[in-house]
């Protein structure tokens, strides 16, 4: 029996050492780990690199302010800055949003400084207090501070024992927030109770502010190497030769921006009311009630975002109301004329605040008497012409019919009450609500016929005088 060698491996299997394959899948791992490795480096590299995160506040101060400054926070904190720098610019805000902001601010671990710029800006009303919880209050020259007096809604000066209510408030705010930050107590009380402004040169003297920088990167300059003291406790600054990142407007934040505008919160509950009521007195038609649901639901999103009352909202929920119930009740009535008055003080009432004070001179939020005039306009018009539709079509205000309420039509009856333009009759050994053409009169007894019905109503006109005996 003959014994040779074993036959070669190599050949037969491609993944076995020495083949060109195997090499190859070597060299492609070689070149991955390298990679990999370099971008570890980078990324390690730029996370060594020192940065500054910049918020524009340009405007007032509310509830999208609020939010906008909330995600620049937890951005930086993501981003391991080493500053914050808010640069503010503003009239003024609400209270509540103010409070909010300065909560914020207070409870960061990182340093924030609040820069007035450019030149021309303010930081007055609601500004003051943004400011003044900074860990570093800077102002560029040319810029103003303060005049946080408390007024009354409409720009109003308050009846003296409220007003030193109300200013008391602000006031013990004021002073709790040039506390905590080491400022000039009094100084800052004095925008309160007199509504004293400083300029950027009258605020570093009186000690407000920190320092006056002409531009972004002389700020920097100067704040590089200060110590801060945050909720996490003391930080060096480090802003010399950092990377400055900016936030910037999400495409959400902008629309809400857009939607956040007393006029167009009114216009779409307008439009979202009247498609879903189009929808209910005509069903199927379903466009009218889809572009009425987008409508409303954009418009709360709006209406959320502002100073809203809920009693002009409901107002004008009860004006929708009463037109329905108008397009079921033929003939203008008390539900048109009542429809008309709740849509008209539930657009004065929607926004602002009519029943008590402002802590601070806080911005106006009021829809404007013209758009209240041209949407009140729009609405009645719409409305007329689509009842007049309903009406001239026939039938009840669903579209459909009981074949009792189809039998009515045509029959004969009489008034058992005055009918002007609304009353009672009797048809078919039943009594009816009933209404007839404006400026007609039916009395008592008449002989009527029913022209059509409106749901539980019907549309009559008269016959005959009422018999004489």
């Amino acid at each position: 029996m003959m014994v040779g060698k074993k036959p070669a491996l190599t050949a037969s299997y491609p993944f076995s050492r020495g083949t060109p394959l195997f090499r190859s899948i070597w060299i492609l791992a070689i070149i991955v780990a390298v990679l990999a490795f370099a971008w570890q480096l980078a990324d390690s590299a730029q996370g060594s690199t020192p940065s500054v995160l910049v918020i524009d506040i340009d405007g007032q101060i509310d509830p999208l302010s609020v939010d906008y400054i909330s995600r620049g926070l937890d951005e930086a904190r993501n981003d391991a800055a080493s500053l914050v720098v808010i640069r503010l610019d503003t009239p003024g805000g609400l209270l509540q949003s103010t409070r909010e902001v300065v909560e914020l601010m207070l409870e960061s671990e990182i340093p924030i400084a609040v820069y007035v710029a450019p030149a021309g800006a303010r930081a007055a009303s609601a500004g003051t207090f943004v400011m003044a919880a900074a860990n570093f209050a800077v102002m560029a020259p040319g810029t103003t501070v303060g005049a946080a007096s408390p007024i009354g809604s409409g720009g109003t000066d308050l009846p003296p024992t409220l007003s030193r209510k109300v200013s008391e408030g602000t006031q013990a705010f004021i002073r709790s927030i040039a506390e905590v930050r080491g400022r000039n107590a009094a100084a800052l009380e004095d925008t309160v109770s007199k509504a004293v402004a400083y300029s950027a040169q009258e605020a570093l003297d009186v000690g407000i502010v920190d320092l006056i920088a002409p531009d972004m990167q002389t700020m920097l300059n100067q704040l590089h190497g200060r110590i801060a003291e945050t909720a996490g406790g003391p930080v060096i600054v480090s802003s010399v030769g950092v990377t400055v990142n900016r936030t910037s407007h999400t495409l959400v934040e902008r629309v809400v921006e857009i939607l956040a505008n007393p006029n167009v919160v009114l216009a779409l509950f307008l439009i979202g009311g009247l498609g879903v009521l189009v929808e209910f007195s005509s069903p199927g038609l379903f466009a009218p009630g889809i572009v009425g649901i987008i409508a409303t639901t954009l418009g709360f999103v709006g209406f959320l975002n502002l100073p809203g009352s809920w009693g002009g909202l409901l107002l004008i929920a009860l004006a929708l109301g009463l037109f329905y119930a108008e397009s079921v009740a033929p003939g203008f009535s008390a539900f048109g004329a009542g429809g008309i008055v709740a849509l008209l003080l539930g657009s004065i009432f929607l926004f602002g605040n009519y029943f008590s004070p402002s802590d601070l001179p806080e911005p106006s939020y009021m829809v404007s008497p013209v758009m209240i005039a041209i949407t009140t306009a729009i609405a009645i018009v719409a409305w007329v012409l689509f009842i007049r539709f309903v009406r001239t079509e026939g039938g009840t205000s669903g579209g459909f019919q009981t074949e009792e309420e189809l039998s009515l039509e045509g029959a004969w009856g009489v008034a058992t009450s005055d009918i002007e333009p609304s009353g009672k009759v009797r048809v078919a050994n039943q009594e009816w609500a009933a209404s007839t053409d404006p400026g007609v009169s039916i009395r008592a007894g008449d002989e009527i016929r029913v022209q059509g019905v409106y749901g539980q109503v019907l549309k009559v006109e008269k016959l005959y005088q009422k018999r004489r005996r």
